[in-house]
């Protein structure tokens, strides 16, 4: 982890949806060590301010890629950002997604909304070396069929198997309509060899590792993102604690085994 911050460029940038948009940041002299699946860097937008923000692709030793929903001065200032802008990054921070305790066994990568960005480097990693791991199921939902993120990505994941659902369906839609899981009576895999990975909305990974869990899939085996207020992510300052958790040291990755007596304690 680099403590200070680097200037980073804007190399490239594509608008996924109305109000999100993914940024690949290049550094200007120095670059930040290598991340991990699952880890998240500090992005400073100039004169507005600084937030977490998940790294959404791997491909480059180098280069970041980080995908922004506008919900905020930050990230709107952020996504505001044209190829040729600058911001400062530090990182990298937090736990990621244990792959290595998956090998061997069937897959279930779950996302809500913008939850599905977290989750794409474990995706080509999984897809980089299938013989690695078992069945790969890719279940992913979100509010309407506008907000799906990467969805020229999808044939490559519905190749093992692939499902989307929305909410709202709108324009045309022709696909399934509901929470992400109802997706779940449609995967393939066997529960007790089974490996899980979710990201997206608290009440949305509750709800999924919760279906996942009376399926029979163990708690420990169910990992889940969690996010809080943000600020030092050095685990100095205390904005991100979770009963005995500080976010951005000890997750944002953790186990559900972990996570589920903390989540069902009301305001922690």
């Amino acid at each position: 982890m680099t403590p200070a911050p680097l200037p980073y460029r804007v190399v490239d940038r594509h608008d996924e949806t109305h109000d999100t948009v993914t940024l690949v940041l290049e550094p200007s002299g120095e670059a930040l060590s290598p991340f991990a699946t699952g880890q998240f860097a500090m992005l400073h937008a100039f004169g507005v301010g600084e937030i977490p923000v998940s790294v959404s692709r791997l491909a480059d030793r180098h280069r970041l890629t980080h995908t922004i929903r506008a919900v905020g001065a930050v990230s709107r200032a952020l996504c505001g950002l044209r190829t040729g802008g600058w911001v400062d990054v530090r990182g990298p921070f937090g736990t990621g997604w244990d792959t290595a305790a998956a090998h061997g066994n069937d897959l279930l990568v779950i996302a809500g909304g913008i939850g599905l960005a977290p989750l794409r480097p474990l995706l080509d990693t999984v897809l980089a070396e299938p013989r690695a791991f078992g069945r790969l199921n890719v279940l992913a939902g979100a509010r309407t069929p506008a907000d799906l993120l990467y969805t020229d990505e999808f044939p490559a994941w519905d190749k093992p198997f692939g499902a989307v659902t929305v909410d709202r369906p709108s324009g045309g839609w022709t696909g399934r309509v509901g929470v992400v899981t109802t997706l779940l009576r449609e995967a393939r895999f066997t529960p007790p060899d089974t490996v899980a990975f979710v990201c997206g909305p608290e009440v949305m990974m509750r709800a999924t590792a919760r279906a996942l869990i009376h399926q029979g899939v163990r708690p420990d085996r169910i990992q889940v993102s969690l996010e809080r207020n943000m600020r030092c992510a050095t685990g100095h300052c205390g904005h991100c604690q979770l009963g005995p958790l500080l976010l951005c040291r000890d997750g944002p990755v953790v186990g559900y085994h972990q996570a589920e007596p903390l989540l069902t304690v009301r305001e922690l």
